[in-house]
């Protein structure tokens, strides 16, 4: 079973969220060759001051 956590900032919508992880599910169906039913989408939501790139603040 393949889980894909996928880490953004807080803010997107449930539509949003359900939209995204049916695509991810429909590309990973299609690449790994399993089940939809086998995919698990995990959101795992940081505020944005907590993300950093080359050592700056976002």
């Amino acid at each position: 079973m393949p889980l894909i956590s996928i880490s953004m900032y807080p803010g997107r919508t449930k539509e949003q969220k359900e939209q995204f992880a049916k695509a991810v599910t429909k590309a990973a169906v299609e690449i790994l060759k399993t089940k939809p039913e086998h995919i698990i989408i995990l959101y795992d939501e940081k505020p944005r001051e907590n993300w950093y790139v080359s050592g700056k603040s976002l």
